[in-house]
C-alpha cells in the first residue's frame, strides 16, 4: 500500500507468531466500525503519550496522505483532543485508557456512548489502543529507524 515495507515489519517480521498476531489485529480492525480518521486520530494520540517517535511520524503520515487529516486536526490528536466533537470523545478515552492503564470510570464510559459510539466501537477503541501500545514497544524497545518524514513528540 505504500510502495515499501516499513521498518516496523521487518522489526516484528523476526517473529513470524508476532507479525501474524499483529497483521490479524489490524487486518481485523480495519474492517470495525471505527472511521480511518478517528483510527488515526487515536493512533497519533497514544504515540505522543507513549513517546513514539516512529509510529507518530508514521501516523502523521497515514493521518495525512489517507485519512485526510489537516494539521490543525494533527496537532489536536497529539494533545489528547479532537477538532470534530464525536471524535474527540474517541480520542480523550483512549488517552486515559493510556494514561489510566485500562482503569476508566463508569463516567468515562458513559461520556463516549453520550457522544454517539457503540458499545462495540469503545471495544474497538480499546483495540486500536492496544496495538498502538504494542507498536510503540516494539519501535520504542528496538529502536527502529524512522522511514517517514520525521515527527518528533518532544515538538507537540
Amino acid at each position: 500500500m505504500l510502495g515499501s515495507v516499513p521498518n516496523l515489519f521487518r522489526i516484528t517480521a523476526n517473529s513470524p507468531a508476532a507479525l501474524e498476531g499483529y497483521l490479524g489485529l489490524n487486518g481485523a480492525l480495519a474492517k470495525g466500525s471505527l472511521t480511518p480518521q478517528t483510527r488515526e486520530r487515536i493512533a497519533l494520540a497514544v504515540a505522543q503519550i507513549n513517546g513514539c517517535d516512529y509510529c507518530l511520524s508514521a501516523h502523521a503520515y497515514l493521518g495525512k496522505t489517507l485519512a485526510k487529516l489537516d494539521e490543525a486536526e494533527i496537532a489536536a490528536n497529539r494533545n489528547g483532543g479532537s477538532t470534530d466533537p464525536k471524535a474527540d470523545a474517541a480520542v480523550r478515552f483512549a488517552v486515559k485508557l493510556v494514561l489510566d492503564r485500562g482503569q476508566v470510570s463508569d463516567a468515562d464510559v458513559s461520556a463516549v456512548k453520550l457522544a454517539g459510539y457503540s458499545e462495540a466501537e469503545i471495544v474497538e477503541i480499546v483495540a486500536h489502543v492496544a496495538l498502538n501500545t504494542l507498536t510503540n514497544y516494539l519501535n520504542e524497545a528496538f529502536d527502529t529507524p524512522i522511514d517517514f518524514p520525521v515527527v518528533s513528540t518532544k515538538v507537540a
